[in-house]
């Protein structure tokens, strides 16, 4: 059975962004953008929350040209050739080639693809990961905590969350970021 993965950049306060919708200040640097490339390879799926691919479709028509860093251009390639799916109420059309809109999250579906999927899934977005968690379908969380704290904003984790979590793997980078790696236990 394939994973359902949440993982997120987050402030050391737990925000993914600030009061004010930004979250330019966890921008990762090219050796934590190397390590993610690393991580996503490992994702057949997305499911996105609509802000969270509104965020991400940027990717779609970036230019990947020779003259972009190797590790941007590894990105592009990956993420482009994922399926995304959209859990959006609102969202009428998408701008990105194998992406789907759902109208609703339904954990049904989500665990049958779970049972179906030859690769790992990844869950993106706080309010999409929550609603996830709360079906008991994650089963790791990747937290790239970066060195600021920014006091209020969109919480990187439900309040309501209650598990018990193991600690799979550490990795800390020169610009100050912590990876932590956790499995869902219950």
């Amino acid at each position: 059975m394939a994973k359902l993965v949440f993982s997120t950049i987050m402030s050391l306060d737990g925000y993914t962004a600030d009061d004010h919708g930004n979250f330019d200040w966890g921008a990762p640097d090219p050796e934590v953008f190397t390590f993610i490339n690393d991580l996503e390879r490992g994702f057949g799926s997305h499911l996105y929350g609509r802000r969270m691919y509104e965020a991400m479709v940027y990717w779609e028509t970036f230019d990947a040209a020779e003259d972009q860093p190797p590790f941007l251009r590894d990105f592009v390639g990956t993420w482009r050739a994922a399926t995304k799916v959209v859990y959006s109420r609102t969202l009428e059309v998408v701008s990105s080639a194998r992406t789907r809109i759902e109208r609703a999250f339904d954990p049904e579906t989500v665990l049958r693809m779970k049972e179906t999927a030859g690769y790992d899934i990844s869950v993106g977005g706080p309010d999409l990961a929550s609603q996830a968690m709360a079906a008991g379908l994650v089963d790791e969380m990747h937290l790239f905590v970066t060195p600021v704290t920014v006091g209020g904003g969109t919480a990187a984790l439900p309040a309501y969350l209650r598990s018990n979590l193991e600690l799979l793997g550490v990795d800390r980078f020169v610009g100050g970021v912590v990876h932590l790696q956790y499995r869902i236990s219950s």
